[in-house]
């Protein structure tokens, strides 16, 4: 539970990965098989193939995903007042924080490139920009039009699970911050911290539908198109700094002003998320450096 707790804080903070989180604790690659499970289950659920449901449900690894995910959701539920109450009174400093966990997060996935070919330099250029202006270009520039996110319609709580829910899957980009880039991360934590079941059922809901039907795309993609797909993500990152540049009014306006006052704040802590994501990873690397040389280790002595 603990180690969903430490997912779970992670996953409610735009920019941090939940499964960069999971790297640290060794458990990144039975989380994303039990995510596949559960996927392959809902699937055939879809399908009406129920034999088919019932037999993926029953490899779903239970005693290690029930716990993980309870710790996740008494973290949400427990963060979700906190980190609405600071965007709230402190927007703009909130917003300097979530551009520098966002900016390590870029530079991480930076490092997963495998190749790093005009294509694909290309790729991540073109999707940034096509972000960066379609986000300058959709209702919701001024912070009047912004505000109009906090009591969106129940099918947009829908495609904002179903959507978020994809990241866990995905290195270096976290739920959260897709809910950021959508409008939807404030109306979301809302609904956590008031704990409207309703809206969190209709949530919950998409994150089902989610796992059933995009995660299997998604696994094919990264294991057929690794690269272009990781590019595709830096640029759809840093192309949705956009929302996170904290002047002005943080993540209530895509607008963009000249950095002005509060100015020490954010900067301070755009650094401070930027040393933070790099530390996790850092970590991270370790950790899995350390577990590989074990398991050498052991086939020698074998």
């Amino acid at each position: 539970m603990i180690r969903g707790f430490a997912m779970g804080a992670a996953d409610i903070v735009p920019g941090v990965s939940g499964g960069t989180i999971a790297l640290v604790f060794g458990i990144y690659q039975r989380l994303i098989e039990s995510i596949r499970d559960g996927s392959s289950a809902m699937g055939s659920l879809l399908k009406g193939n129920v034999s088919g449901f019932r037999e993926n449900l029953a490899k779903v690894d239970w005693w290690f995903l029930i716990p993980l995910l309870a710790g996740m959701g008494l973290a949400i539920v427990s963060l979700a007042s906190v980190i609405q109450h600071q965007l709230e009174e402190n927007p703009e400093a909130m917003a300097g924080l979530f551009t520098g966990l966002v900016l390590g997060s870029v530079i991480i996935a930076w490092g997963l490139l495998n190749v790093r070919d005009g294509a694909r330099i290309a790729t991540l250029l073109a999707v940034a920009v096509a972000v960066f202006l379609a986000l300058g270009l959709r209702e919701g520039t001024t912070e009047e039009a912004v505000s109009q996110a906090t009591n969106p319609a129940l099918w947009a709580y829908f495609f904002a699970g179903a959507l978020a829910v994809c990241a866990m899957i995905l290195p270096g980009i976290s739920g959260s911050f897709i809910l950021v880039m959508i409008g939807m991360y404030g109306a979301v934590l809302s609904a956590v911290s008031d704990l409207d079941m309703a809206v969190l059922a209709v949530v919950a809901f998409g994150c089902v539908v989610g796992l059933g039907l995009f995660s299997q795309v998604l696994h094919w993609a990264l294991n057929t198109h690794y690269d272009t797909v990781m590019a595709a993500l830096i640029g759809l990152m840093l192309g949705s700094l956009r929302v996170l540049w904290p002047w002005p009014a943080g993540v209530d306006s895509t607008r963009l002003d000249a950095p002005g006052d509060p100015l020490a704040a954010p900067l301070a802590l755009a650094l401070l998320g930027l040393v933070l994501v790099l530390g996790i990873d850092w970590i991270g690397r370790r950790s899995e450096h350390r577990t590989e040389a074990e398991e050498a280790a052991e086939i020698q002595s074998i």
